[in-house]
């Protein structure tokens, strides 16, 4: 019980970009990132957009505002291999 447990704050976690990231072509990508964004809102994260910036009040409306405006990081992973290829290697 003497333990301590460190708590992550917002100075570990991701920064804002220097500069704003590129926009999002596909709707399925847009939807995603802002949905993870959204959860992250949701658990304490801080808005992005500044704070004289007329907010809305919905997490999920702050983080789609937050993408639009390239504010958000993230990063695609690589697609997988079907198996049947896997197993030819």
């Amino acid at each position: 019980m003497d333990q301590t447990t460190q708590i992550p704050n917002e100075a570990d976690a991701a920064k804002i970009p220097a500069e704003p990231v590129a926009p999002i072509q596909s709707r399925f990508l847009f939807v995603d990132v802002a949905a993870l964004r959204a959860k992250q809102l949701r658990r304490g994260a801080r808005q992005r957009l500044g704070e004289d910036a007329v907010l809305p009040h919905k997490a999920e409306r702050v983080a789609m505002e937050e993408v639009k405006r390239g504010l958000v990081e993230y990063d695609v992973p690589p697609p997988k291999r079907p198996e049947a290829e896997e197993a030819d290697a």
